[in-house]
């Protein structure tokens, strides 16, 4: 049975979820540069082999924690629409809502 406490728990699991991804995105963005400056530089090559693997390892970061967030979003989703047949009321609801358009937002562009 769902209740408001695990609604709360699984709408903070999607907004962390976000929160990784973007800072993903971020850090492959960054270690991208990193990696064109040193092949721009002319780096030993060994550190150059190292800095394409940290690079990646960022990117196979990106695609599981998109795996992550979809099954957390359709968990929150299953978990709302259970308490809204049982007519819960609460700020949680609310929350969980404009969370789900949220990340939704952020699901969505990548499914195209």
């Amino acid at each position: 049975m769902a209740t408001l406490r695990n609604l709360k728990i699984k709408t903070s699991t999607c907004k962390r979820i976000v929160k990784e991804l973007r800072s993903y995105e971020k850090e492959v963005e960054k270690e991208a540069a990193k990696t064109a400056d040193m092949k721009e530089k002319g780096a030993d090559p060994y550190d150059l082999k190292q800095q394409e693997n940290v690079l990646a390892e960022s990117r196979m970061m990106v695609p599981d924690c998109h795996k992550r967030l979809e099954t957390a979003l359709a968990d929150l989703k299953a978990t709302l629409a259970e308490l809204k047949e049982s007519n819960e009321q609460g700020a949680e609801i609310g929350e969980a809502e404009s969370t789900i358009a949220e990340v939704e937002a952020v699901v969505k562009p990548t499914e195209e």
